[in-house]
């Protein structure tokens, strides 16, 4: 059964075929990735993604010597792809409202994935329905 979405965040050892031992891991797990990517600075490579269930993914990286790993709620929004500056006036108004946005990536279909600091997920979630309740207003409106 799956569960609700997750982010995945695994620190990747800095030599050739990282991804692939992650990516074989998980797969070999039957753990099926909805979205994410890999950020590096300088010679830190962290992994993040979007998985539906964060037990059996961190259990299968763990078995398989990645990390470290750990695994974290996420608040999904949904942008107007076709309105340019949703990003930023969704980001300032979750920075309005204290929110701290840790990492920013995409889902296989087109959802904002926040990942933010545990403390803020409340704050998150009610911004981005506040934002979700506005754009459907606006939306009607047109």
């Amino acid at each position: 059964m799956k569960g609700h979405l997750r982010d995945l965040e695994v620190r990747l050892p800095d030599r050739p075929g990282a991804l692939a031992d992650l990516g074989e891991a998980l797969g070999a797990a039957g753990v099926s990735l909805e979205g994410g990517g890999v950020f590096t600075m300088g010679d830190v490579a962290v992994a993040h993604y979007l998985v539906h269930d964060g037990a059996r993914a961190l259990r299968a990286v763990t078995a398989a010597g990645l990390g470290p790993a750990v695994v974290r709620d996420v608040v999904l929004a949904r942008l107007d792809q076709e309105t340019p500056g949703q990003l930023g006036t969704l980001a300032r108004r979750l920075g309005d409202a204290g929110v701290d946005v840790r990492v920013q990536y995409s889902d296989h279909v087109g959802n904002l994935v926040l990942l933010v600091a545990d403390d803020d997920v409340a704050a998150c979630r009610e911004t981005v329905r506040s934002w979700g309740r506005r754009r459907q207003a606006v939306g009607r409106e047109r």
